[in-house]
């Protein structure tokens, strides 16, 4: 059969013949075995619904061994044979354009060169999922494939509900991920409903499709990065040969050693897993890798004397780097982590002074254990980070729940007054204030063509809009619009495609239009094929996360989630081609709910006019909510929108004199 032909088939005719794993693949931990016997029971007859009953006896007892095994039914046996990669949008069965750009998305979440777990369908983050099981997928596609421009598919946490008559108008795909009731959505819910079949974590951008592999959090790094060098640097210093210490390379953490040479200084990442280590190295992520302590202490003060611009990997725990580091005397300007504290119990973040065998073989053997030693090592852990911030590093919170599972470990890291965190999330102290205020967010685009010259051309594109907008652009954002000028500019000499030829930079709802525009009309005049836009759900408007994207809300609003949904539900109706929700987000199941859209452009004046009225709202919907929590660049922004847009009017807050507070109780 050709790949259309089985595209088309959906599930199999007849039943494939059993595949063996493949050797020396990433495979993703063994879940927790949670479920009783009679919920063991409903997850096999959850499973076996998508087969014909003369399957299920064979099935039954597969199904049974896999849930055994790994805590989850993947239905490996189901895998299709052809390669997994982003193609040529022409090279998809499909009645509609849109629902084509679609698949293409869905396959390069899927490609082993951009996902974590390929085998079982995850995309990054451990635990951020597509598909819950390849019959999802196989259904998903067929569903696709045969969907027409008046008809819409939804998805239930990876389960294609199926298509329902709607409009051209309307998303051709709506995505929910794990929305769960809210008295179940504690980290064992995950594990209990996700065992069961019913729900999934969809991470960010993996369960929307949307994920660019590393490229993504090396744009946001970078100007994380670069951004705390500036608030701890004079003005006449620069990064190099100036330490940033982090953890994991794993998923999107490996973006980190990249983003650490753009920025220009020494990064130092430690990894505990070799094999993902090593995957960096060779993929030319990260320049220099070491597994000695002796090793990594004598190349860092080497690139130290020399003012190196490199990035070391170190196959070990980071704790041990920042114990060590200070009997040494090495100074840490910069210090973070980017370990997947989302998922503590489940491998997420590795105990110190246990070797990484013995760590997986106590998560799945003595879970209790494992907990109680990844606690130890985060008290430990911030106990290094505080002698090294009293000799002034500035370390941040990377937005990964460190700070947050740290205090629950018992930790020293809360604040006087035992509310606060003593370290800023780097939304606080950076992103917030710097861009998601001033509407300034991840802005992403495929070229479904697969051709890098499309994407060449779009990145000029791009370019000089920006540029345009510069020479007519306030004071208060010149600093952004430089920075995304100049990594445009460098992007594709820093080689940052792995799978699909896509691109990322920030921009502002103004910065945004004006590219998506100038995209649609390149598409009409034959100078490129389609574009497939989206965003990081990390963005303005797209996240309500209390520890992370809306870290720097202070009027108690943090904590709800009405700038998401109201985000998604916005979204649909305005144009987008697909969009999404998901409970779980980067900081872990329960602690934020976020949501994306993706959207076709394909030189149509009805594709001009969707985007021109969707990306608006995207932008400044966060802006609003953001302006209403008092936040004074977003009510710079907003006030600027409302006089470029007459028909935007926004309610904006009386400031309230501190004074008149006082007096009062």
């Amino acid at each position: 059969m050709t790949f259309k032909e089985i595209i088309l088939q959906g599930i199999p005719n007849t039943l494939p013949e059993k595949k063996h794993y493949p050797k020396n693949s990433n495979r993703a931990p063994k879940r927790k075995d949670i479920l009783s016997k009679a919920e063991k029971q409903l997850a096999i007859r959850n499973a076996l619904r998508y087969f014909p009953e003369a399957w299920h006896s064979i099935l039954a007892e597969e199904f049974a061994q896999e849930l055994n095994d790994f805590g989850r039914i993947y239905m490996y046996r189901f895998k299709p044979d052809y390669d997994m990669y982003a193609r040529d949008i022409e090279a998809y069965p499909a009645k509609s354009k849109q629902a084509a750009s679609i698949m293409l998305m869905i396959q390069n979440n899927l490609d082993p060169a951009v996902a974590q777990h390929p085998e079982e369908l995850i995309t990054y983050g451990g635990n951020g999922a597509v598909f819950q099981n390849w019959a999802q997928y196989l259904l998903t596609m067929q569903y696709l494939a045969t969907m027409t421009n008046e008809q819409t598919l939804h998805m239930y946490s990876g389960h294609p509900m199926g298509l329902f008559p709607s409009s051209e108008n309307a998303p051709r795909v709506v995505v929910t991920n794990g929305m769960m009731i809210p008295n179940y959505s504690q980290p064992d819910d995950w594990e209990k409903f996700n065992a069961l079949g019913v729900t999934q974590y969809g991470q960010m951008t993996a369960g929307s499709f949307m994920y660019i592999g590393p490229q993504g959090i090396v744009h946001g790094t970078t100007i994380t990065v670069m951004n705390a060098f500036r608030k701890i640097l004079q003005k006449d210093e620069n990064p190099a040969g100036k330490i940033f210490l982090t953890a994991g390379l794993g998923g999107m953490s490996g973006a980190q050693p990249k983003a650490g040479n753009i920025a220009g200084c020494i990064t130092i990442c430690a990894e505990v897993n070799e094999k993902a280590a090593t995957k960096r190295f060779e993929q030319g992520w990260v320049d220099v890798l070491v597994n000695s302590m002796e090793d990594l202490i004598s190349r860092t003060k080497e690139a130290q004397s020399n003012n190196e611009v490199v990035s070391i990997a170190y196959i070990g725990n980071v704790v041990d780097v920042w114990e060590r580091f200070y009997e040494e005397n090495i100074f840490i300007h910069v210090g973070s982590d980017q370990t997947s504290l989302h998922i503590p119990w489940t491998g997420g973040y590795y105990p110190v002074d246990v070797s990484f065998e013995e760590a997986n073989r106590l998560i799945r053997e003595a879970p209790q254990e494992f907990k109680e030693n990844v606690q130890s090592s985060l008290r430990r852990h911030a106990a290094a980070i505080n002698k090294h911030a009293a000799r002034g590093t500035y370390f941040f919170d990377y937005g990964n729940a460190f700070l947050l599972e740290a205090s629950r470990a018992g930790a020293d890291v809360m604040a006087e007054n035992n509310i606060d965190f003593k370290y800023p999330s780097y939304v606080q102290d950076i992103l917030g204030p710097m861009c998601f205020d001033y509407g300034f967010g991840p802005f992403r685009w495929v070229c479904t063509s697969g051709k890098s010259e499309d994407l060449d051309k779009t990145d000029e594109i791009a370019m000089n809009v920006l540029q345009e907008i510069m020479e007519q652009a306030p004071e208060e954002i010149q600093l952004q619009m430089q920075d995304n000028i100049t990594w445009i500019k460098n992007a594709k000499q820093n080689k940052m495609v792995v799978g699909s030829q896509a691109r990322i930079l920030y921009a502002d709802a103004e910065g945004r239009s004006k590219i998506a525009e100038a995209f649609n009309n390149a598409i009409a005049n034959g100078e490129i094929g389609p574009v497939v836009l989206g965003r990081d759900h990390h963005d303005v408007s797209g996240t309500d996360s209390p520890y992370r994207e809306t870290s720097n809300i202070y009027d108690g609003s943090q904590f709800t989630a009405d700038m998401a949904i109201q985000n998604v539900i916005g979204d649909s109706f305005r144009g987008a081609t697909w969009v999404s929700i998901h409970n779980g987000g980067g900081v872990g199941w329960g602690e934020v709910i976020n949501g994306g859209f993706g959207m076709l452009l394909d030189g149509t004046k009805a594709a001009e006019n969707r985007l021109k009225s969707m990306l608006f709202y995207d932008v400044n919907n966060g802006i609003a909510r953001r302006s209403w929590a008092r936040n004074k660049e977003a009510l710079f922004a907003i006030k600027r929108e409302m006089q470029r847009t007459p028909d935007l009017k926004v309610t904006l807050p009386n400031i309230v004199d501190d004074d008149l507070l006082e007096k009062l109780f």
